[in-house]
């Protein structure tokens, strides 16, 4: 009984004592709390900044220790070798995403709106701003955007997951470049920028059949402009993983990569891990389903509605729409084949890829490091704060600092002899000739010491035929051939009967004389280099032979002549000489 008195004193007593500490205290304990959870939950890093004194955090920068983009170019930007100091009432990669979704503080200014239709009769919105407040009227602008013969710069923007050019990180883009007087362009992804879906097929991740049509329309059209590629978010995978694909035969000269997923699969277990994280997820699935919403028709017509709308996460939406629509078999092979790190090793194109360390839609673990180290082509730039796209700094958050950043390392690349030249020539004749061995055409020596094209319809047909000429021809009535420095475009505006009476041999008198002739000349220009080659590698050969020769010899003589011996030891015996040594 006492033991219990005394334990019901010692708790009365407790409570009175709490009783007396005064309310607000429990008020400001509690906010304290809840601060110290917010500031885990937002991932604040105010408290860090003011430890190192606004100074903000150093750049880091991932290369190949021989690079000739980061001497030559990349050394020479300014914001790269750096720091970044975000916003300070923005000191969180969530509150900088936020921000940018909701505000931004984009500039004002007005697109010139350009519809471009695809092969396979989609249509693609292309909003331009040019470099100079030029109008219609000027001689700059004739009936297009801007004139054949213009060499100003010309970057292709490829914008985020349902981003259009009427975001605000896009227009921040823009505003800089074309203030640097280089004209812009943004490629919106099919079915965004108020543009209605007009064939059965969608963009994804990693579609770049779309990007790969503008930047050679771009470039056939403007031939005298250098063709720079910006790509953000999902963008920015799309861009990686055409550079890849590409390779050397791509016209872009420089590109830059902003916030890229680079492992889809990596991307989407990471959104769906914490709870935050799942905030994401859902907020990104609502903005798919209201992107379907948009192209029910189309859509409804391809795959489950129900299914589509039913939707909760990304890759839900994956499963229902993009596998259906892109015929994959299941949502990791899509994200598997679709990622852009697979792609990195083949980029020979000068690239800047920007990636934020706190990024809470892309991971860290994502981020290829090195794999870009390894590639002399690619410079990597990572901070440790930023966000998704938006990397906002001054107290007004007017700026963005990876648009600076893209600036200077356009400005500095276009000033250097780094920008890629693609190599058209071999490209085409790859393309060509990447079929089997047992495919034409083959390369044939004859006894003359002449060089020439065969192939299988010449046994079959007895007729002149140019094979190179024919498959691009047939393919887009477009074909380039780059040789010496020196581009020639030829286009057959024609239909289909008329391109199949260019390609196959005329025939008649006539026709037999003079086709023969154009064939050969073709066929010597396509093989130059093949020959040009061959001639070089005889000549820095021509003494190593020779000396190959001379030592098989030398030391093979010994091995012959033993067994020589010993097969025809009985003959030896019988002869003359013989006879003579045993004597």
């Amino acid at each position: 009984m006492g033991n219990a008195a005394t334990g019901d004193s010692a708790a009365e007593l407790l409570l009175r004592a709490a009783a007396l500490v005064p309310w607000a205290h429990y008020a400001i304990a509690a906010l304290l709390l809840a601060c110290a959870f917010l500031y885990r939950f937002l991932e604040l890093h105010l408290l860090g900044d003011l430890l190192r004194g606004l100074r903000g955090g150093r750049v880091a920068l991932t290369f190949h220790p021989t690079s000739h983009v980061y001497h030559r170019v990349a050394s020479k930007c300014r914001s790269l070798h750096g720091r970044y100091l975000a916003t300070p009432w923005l000191a969180s990669p969530h509150l900088q995403t936020l921000f940018l979704s909701i505000s931004g503080r984009p500039p004002s200014f007005t697109y010139r709106r350009q519809l471009y239709t695809v092969r396979d009769g989609g249509t693609i919105a292309l909003d331009w701003l040019l470099g100079s407040d030029c109008e219609e009227a000027d001689a700059s602008f004739c009936g297009g955007v801007i004139s054949r013969e213009d060499s100003t710069p010309l970057v292709v923007v490829i914008p985020g997951l349902t981003s259009d050019s009427t975001a605000a990180y896009v227009k921040h883009l823009v505003f800089s470049m074309a203030s640097k007087g280089w004209n812009v362009v943004v490629s919106n992804h099919r079915g965004l920028g108020g543009i209605s879906i007009t064939s059965d097929c969608f963009y994804n991740a990693g579609w770049t059949e779309d990007f790969r049509e503008i930047v050679n329309y771009l470039h056939q059209k403007y031939p005298q402009a250098p063709l720079f590629a910006v790509g953000t978010s999902i963008g920015a995978n799309i861009l990686v993983k055409y550079l890849g694909e590409e390779g050397e035969g791509t016209p872009v000269v420089g590109a830059v990569s902003i916030c890229s997923p680079w492992d889809l699969l990596v991307t989407n277990r990471f959104i769906q891990r914490k709870l935050v994280q799942r905030c994401y997820d859902k907020a990104l699935a609502i903005g798919l389903k209201g992107y379907a919403k948009l192209h029910q028709p189309v859509l409804a017509r391809l795959a489950n509605w129900e299914d589509i709308r039913k939707s909760r996460s990304i890759r839900e939406f994956d499963r229902h729409a993009t596998c259906v629509v892109a015929k994959y078999e299941t949502v990791d092979t899509f994200y598997r084949r679709c990622s852009s790190a697979n792609y990195i090793g083949s980029v020979s194109v000068p690239l800047l890829c920007i990636s934020a360390l706190d990024d809470p839609l892309c991971t860290r673990e994502a981020i290829p490091c090195d794999e870009c180290r390894a590639n002399k082509n690619i410079v990597l730039a990572t901070t440790d704060n930023g966000g998704h796209l938006a990397f906002f700094q001054g107290l007004t958050a007017g700026k963005l600092w990876w648009v600076g950043a893209v600036s200077e390392f356009f400005l500095a690349l276009h000033d250097s002899p780094c920008m890629h030249q693609q190599k058209a020539q071999e490209h085409s004749l790859h393309t060509s000739l990447e079929s089997s061995i047992d495919k034409s055409p083959y390369v044939n020596f004859m006894e003359d010491g002449m060089v020439t094209a065969v192939t299988n319809d010449d046994a079959n047909n007895g007729d002149s035929y140019n094979p190179i000429f024919s498959e691009t021809g047939l393919r887009n009535c477009m074909v380039d051939v780059q040789q010496n420095g020196i581009t020639t475009e030829i286009q057959n505006e024609c239909d289909g009967n008329s391109s199949q009476e260019n390609v196959t041999p005329a025939q008649g008198p006539v026709g037999s004389q003079q086709q023969p002739e154009l064939n050969a000349e073709k066929i010597q220009d396509a093989i130059a280099p093949v020959k040009k080659s061959i001639n070089q590698l005889t000549r820095s050969q021509g003494r190593s032979v020779g000396l190959l020769a001379y030592i098989a010899f030398v030391t093979s003589w010994p091995l012959l002549g033993t067994l020589g011996f010993i097969l025809f030891r009985k003959k030896f015996r019988n002869s003359l000489p013989a006879k003579w040594l045993r004597n």
